[in-house]
């Protein structure tokens, strides 16, 4: 090996990071995608449960990835499922991508006809018993322009009730859209058990959500150095309402930031939160173990 090598490959953006020292309490990662990474199942939970992330939810964003989810859940037991049309979802499927603003592809546009029909099968995969939520869904005013937001809301509110009626949690993405989120969830009555997923409000914010009773679920990103508004909400959310995931492939907590995130990594981020609450990482992963499986009722 160049003597170089290693100072190479610490520069690898594609390299998977290291494993971090195991946390003493298990926790579960409560939002993740494994369809999206790289390897097996069984390996990406082995490696997680070696450094004491024993539990997923593995979400889906589309009815491929939410049939995948079931499935998944179906066989191994410790992931969980969670089903949803993404809000960016619906209006491809009422419009179409001409243009290619979703970056998945162009695709021609089914209409309304088409979202109930997706929307069907959501409900159906919802009641199944290993599928434990409902979501990702919600409002994303960034990637979606005006003119999708009839079909994303429509969607929003149909998951919403779907949750409801089946008794599962429901997982939302706000991206850009907080007040539109918080407002729709109070129109339809939000379900018992309320996630925000990858949670990107402020403190301002963080007090709505634990008033309403809202679990707010802290990604890799709360360690970034532009992301104080993140770490603020943390530091005032009620601990019985805080969640940790990895939204893996996405958010890599830093130092590793750009290389691929995977749930074996949810420790480095358990360990910035609990620098954040100023508290020792055995009772921040005691509180996150519990509310996960309080939150997704398993």
């Amino acid at each position: 090996m160049p003597s170089n090598a290693k100072d190479e490959h610490k520069g690898d953006k594609s390299a998977a990071p290291p494993l971090p020292a195991p946390l003493r309490v298990p926790v579960a990662d409560s939002h993740t995608h494994l369809d999206m990474q790289s390897g097996t199942v069984a390996e990406a939970l082995a490696k997680a449960a070696s450094v004491g992330v024993t539990t997923v939810v593995q979400v889906g964003c589309d009815l491929k990835g939410s049939r995948w989810a079931a499935d998944t859940a179906a066989a191994y037991g410790h992931v969980h499922a969670a089903v949803a049309l993404h809000p960016n979802e619906a209006p491809r499927i009422v419009h179409g991508d001409p243009d290619g603003w979703s970056r998945q592809g162009a695709r021609e546009g089914g209409g309304e006809a088409a979202l109930d029909e997706a929307l069907a099968e959501i409900d159906r995969l919802a009641a199944l018993a290993h599928v434990k939520a409902v979501g990702e869904t919600g409002l994303d005013h960034f990637r979606t322009g005006p003119e999708g937001m009839a079909a994303q809301e429509r969607s929003f509110r149909a998951h919403i009730e779907i949750a409801k009626r089946h008794g599962k949690a429901l997982v939302i993405h706000d991206r850009d859209a907080h007040a539109d989120v918080l407002r729709m969830l109070k129109e339809e009555g939000a379900p018992e058990r309320t996630v925000f997923h990858c949670y990107s409000g402020d403190a301002d914010m963080a007090a709505i959500c634990a008033r309403e009773g809202y679990f707010m679920s802290f990604a890799g990103n709360v360690t970034f150095k532009n992301a104080q508004n993140l770490r603020d909400a943390l530091a005032v959310a009620p601990l019985e309402l805080v969640l940790v995931e990895t939204d893996a492939p996405f958010l890599t907590p830093a130092p590793y930031r750009g290389r691929p995130n995977a749930p074996y990594l949810v420790p480095v981020t358990v360990r910035a939160m609990a620098a954040v609450r100023d508290v020792d990482e055995d009772t921040l992963a005691t509180a996150l173990g519990a509310n996960t499986a309080r939150a997704f009722g398993y």
